[in-house]
């Protein structure tokens, strides 16, 4: 059992260590989630009130996360990328990440939902305590109006890609003209990152526990080593020199 408490706190000091030597910023961030695929199969995904239960043929029958859930993990939720991409059990991950040296400063890891990263940004700014005047810089799929009114409201610039294809972004154009607002769309793209490499290194790609509470301390620990490896390359005060 991974306690999630634990590895919230280890967590915690990574980004210490990290504001000790100065090496966050408290300025400019970037947010962004991604799906990560749950141990449990799709035959695993099965109506909760029983009903057709052999878990052997799923065609025709439509399934959503109100009528089914996996009998391996039933905090798993079955959820798609995007259009034409196949639907899969997973789990959401979101990242803060500050934008100085590209360190993660808050995660968040919740069930998949498609506001879940909207809402896990939220709640990671106010995890990791940014103030009015900041920035966030964040892709696309970030750009509503509900989310940049909720970052305003809070005094946050919203650095994020305009979404204009077929609809009207909710970023207005005097603050996409700004030269920092350029730098931010730049800089976010660091954070795929972390995300790449607690998929690859961290062994993420697949999730190897259930339960969210298990996931979530899986996940959290991941993210604290990458940090650690992000420290240890950023400058000489990891392994300073004799004096």
């Amino acid at each position: 059992m991974v306690d999630e408490a634990i590895a919230q706190r280890f967590f915690e000091h990574t980004v210490l260590l990290a504001r000790m030597q100065d090496l966050v910023s408290d300025e400019h961030f970037s947010v962004d989630g991604t799906l990560l695929e749950a141990w449990a199969s799709h035959k695993s995904f099965r109506p909760k009130d029983g009903s057709n239960d052999d878990g052997d043929d799923f065609h025709g029958e439509k399934r959503s996360n109100d009528t089914h859930a996996s009998t391996t993990d039933p905090d798993a939720r079955l959820i798609r990328k995007g259009k034409g991409k196949e639907a899969k059990l997973s789990y959401l991950a979101n990242a803060l990440m500050e934008n100085r040296n590209g360190l993660l400063v808050a995660v968040d890891v919740r069930h998949a939902s498609g506001t879940g990263e909207r809402d896990g940004a939220l709640d990671l700014l106010t995890a990791a305590g940014v103030k009015p005047g900041a920035t966030l810089g964040a892709d696309k799929g970030y750009d509503t109006q509900d989310f940049v009114a909720a970052l305003k409201q809070r005094g946050i610039k919203p650095h994020i890609a305009r979404h204009t294809k077929g609809r009207r972004s909710a970023v207005d154009h005097r603050t996409a003209r700004g030269k920092g607002y350029a730098m931010s769309l730049q800089v976010r793209k660091r954070i795929e990152q972390g995300f790449g490499w607690i998929k690859t290194i961290g062994g993420l790609r697949k999730l190897p526990l259930v339960a969210l509470p298990t996931v979530r301390g899986w996940v959290t620990w991941t993210f604290a080593a990458y940090n650690l490896i992000r420290l240890g390359g950023i400058g000489e005060w990891w392994n300073p020199s004799p004096t």
